[in-house]
């Protein structure tokens, strides 16, 4: 492909456009807002679901191909409000609640306002408490302390704070000089970048389709119905644009492009699977074809809904899942290609 660069660049400057947008699941107006702006910029229709998923025929005729990514992320959702004004919070999304400890946060009222706080331990002071380092961290023992001067629950209620409200994690969006992309919720608006930016070579006719392809950007993945519904009719095969999950015996790592045989929900269709490996061989790409035990994806809803499929699933390799990940631009750039080369086949 003529100008690669270009597009594994336009890639990396959406993922981190992305990654800055609050979106934890049910929470997502604003980044679809963002998707489809882009896509109109490109010069193509796209459509939001009822869900508020958003969908795209980038073109092609023939046998129809979905290539789908989440822009929905972790987050957490105020469960009460203390006695002391600070909040019990209840996740949304699986996480280890270390994960999040100390992590500063945004509340977004459903009345349209804004207030920062963090998240502490409830005894978060290691010169009062001598068992803060023994602590298990989860719900109950950690807490929003808001920006706000506060000492009780009325005077929390009375901003304008209540149950319900979403509450969203800093991203801590850098790029480094030496390529790597560092941030939360690279799972899965990593993927979710590469694939505006195979948009834009299509767009720019530098991908020339030999079947048509829609991209969908699903926003309740991380709650597990993500793909369930939307999806055209008329689709004979799709493919969970996701991350690749680094750590264990598995071989994937930030610099590839990992190919997924099998994951909790079982094997991903044959087929497919050597098709993925034979275009990633071809293209000599740095690939790794691995099993995920702790993971789902998108294309399983979809299958669980009924739709009648093939299905598979690959991604960059990303570090770290669900906590502070990492991922670097030659895994950007492997999984463009890898996607690049199955579409124009």
């Amino acid at each position: 492909m003529k100008n690669l660069k270009t597009y594994v660049d336009y890639s990396v400057k959406s993922i981190l456009s992305l990654c800055k947008i609050p979106s934890p699941s049910g929470y997502t107006k604003e980044v679809t807002d963002f998707l489809m702006s882009e896509l109109h910029s490109l010069k193509f229709t796209p459509k939001k679901t009822r869900k508020n998923a958003v969908i795209c025929e980038l073109g092609g005729k023939g046998r129809v191909l979905v290539l789908a990514a989440h822009i929905d992320t972790l987050g957490a959702m105020i469960r009460s409000i203390k006695g002391n004004g600070r909040i019990r919070f209840t996740p949304i999304g699986g996480y280890a609640g270390g994960f999040v400890e100390n992590e500063n946060v945004t509340i977004h009222t459903r009345t349209g306002k804004y207030f920062t706080g963090t998240i502490h331990l409830i005894n978060a002071a290691a010169h009062t408490y001598k068992d803060t380092a023994t602590m298990e961290r989860n719900e109950v023992n950690l807490e929003i302390v808001i920006d706000e001067v506060v000492t009780k629950e009325s005077e929390t209620l009375k901003l304008g704070i209540r149950p319900g409200d979403f509450i969203s994690f800093d991203p801590r969006t850098i790029y480094t000089k030496s390529g790597f992309i560092k941030s939360r919720f690279l799972d899965d608006k990593a993927s979710a970048g590469i694939l505006l930016g195979l948009a834009k070579a299509v767009a720019e006719k530098q991908i020339k389709l030999k079947r048509k392809v829609y991209i969908m950007f699903t926003n309740y993945e991380e709650v597990g119905h993500g793909a369930s519904s939307g999806i055209p009719r008329e689709t004979e095969e799709m493919i969970s644009v996701d991350m690749g999950a680094v750590g264990d015996d598995l071989k994937t790592d930030e610099y590839k492009v990992s190919i997924c045989a099998k994951d909790s929900g079982g094997p991903y269709d044959y087929d497919v699977t050597n098709k993925l490996i034979e275009i990633a061989e071809r293209e000599k790409l740095n690939y790794a074809l691995d099993i995920y035990p702790y993971y789902g994806s998108d294309v399983e809803a979809t299958l669980h809904a009924g739709y009648d499929l093939k299905h598979g699933l690959i991604g960059p390799g990303v570090f770290a899942s669900h906590s502070y990940e990492r991922t670097h631009k030659q895994g950007v750039e492997n999984t463009f290609k890898l996607l690049a080369g199955y579409i124009a086949e």
